[in-house]
């Protein structure tokens, strides 16, 4: 459903409904796809392109918030299929749009062969000519409405988020968290950093943050899932449990079994700012939902946690 700024949440269909948006902007009958989902999420992607009532060749933009691939690995696919879209990519993520090759083995690292398989099969390059970097402070001109684009790493090295001052909204990828809409109730919506491989640092998560929080926006779009309002709330919320996280790795830091003795962290952390935000069942739906993330921002701490080391 497209809102009252024309802007659309489209769901990737990644892994499970209602985990992966990616978000369609259109003005005065042109469009931005902002984020895209993995390579097997492209037919759904332009299905949903088509039921907004967009023509194909309306798109002249697909700005990706950074290259990871549940972010930007339908990117070369629907270019191809997208004839006067460029994408716009982060400097540091440009050269892994137009080769994807050590995206693809990283993924794999991550994730296994069957699982790329499943999710990320048929990735494609993008042709150079048709890929615009964009720096600190790049202005995406959509049918005149200013699409702004700002360095926030913290995540990962390569990742801008995307200023609409028309919505005074972001688009903030994975910058601002995750907050899946299970866990909306009466206390608003409940959220929590993303640290997942290879690049989190601690120190430019808490600046991007604070970069994003300047603007006032109304709301923010974060790719896991939708929009969120309370901007200030969800990020102090962000900036305790990224202090939290770090000192759960830090206490690991030494064991063996360190791996399994964050993931416990984690799951304690979050399961107590469940309860804390009022979600029944807090224990079971925690690790119901988030089993995935928690593994994930899991290996990211202990990378961060050895690359510190050194």
């Amino acid at each position: 459903m497209r809102d009252t700024y024309d802007i659309t949440i489209i769901d990737t269909g990644y892994v499970r409904p209602g985990l992966c948006a990616a978000y369609l902007v259109v003005e005065n009958g042109r469009a931005a796809l902002i984020d895209c989902g993995t390579a097997s999420c492209a037919q759904r992607v332009l299905d949903a392109i088509d039921a907004a009532g967009v023509a194909r060749e309306a798109v002249d933009w697909l700005l990706v918030t950074h290259v990871h691939l549940d972010h930007a690995g339908a990117a070369g696919p629907l270019i191809q299929a997208l004839p006067n879209a460029r994408l716009v990519v982060h400097p540091r993520g440009a050269p892994h749009m137009i080769d994807p090759t050590r995206l693809i083995a990283g993924a794999k690292a991550v994730y296994g062969e069957v699982a790329f398989a499943r999710d990320h099969g048929g990735m494609l390059p993008v042709p150079e000519e048709r890929v615009v970097v964009a720096d600190d402070g790049h202005v995406v001109d959509l049918a005149g409405r200013a699409l702004l684009c700002v360095d926030t790493p913290g995540h990962a090295r390569h990742h801008y988020s995307v200023w609409d001052a028309r919505s005074r909204s972001w688009f903030a990828g994975d910058t601002f968290g995750l907050s899946y809409r299970e866990f909306d109730n009466g206390n608003g919506a409940f959220i929590l950093p993303t640290t997942s491989p290879v690049q989190f640092d601690p120190q430019q998560l808490h600046d991007s943050i604070d970069r994003l929080l300047a603007q006032s926006p109304a709301s923010i779009h974060v790719a896991h899932y939708g929009e969120v309002g309370e901007c200030e709330r969800l990020a102090a919320d962000l900036h305790a449990q990224i202090d939290a996280m770090v000192a759960i790795a830090r206490a690991a830091q030494g064991h063996d079994d360190r791996h399994a003795r964050i993931v416990d962290g984690l799951a304690a952390l979050y399961t107590w700012r469940a309860r804390e935000h009022g979600i029944d069942d807090a224990a079971v739906r925690v690790r119901e939902i988030l089993d995935g993330d928690i593994e994930l921002n899991a290996q990211g701490l202990g990378i961060w946690l050895d690359r510190d080391a050194k």
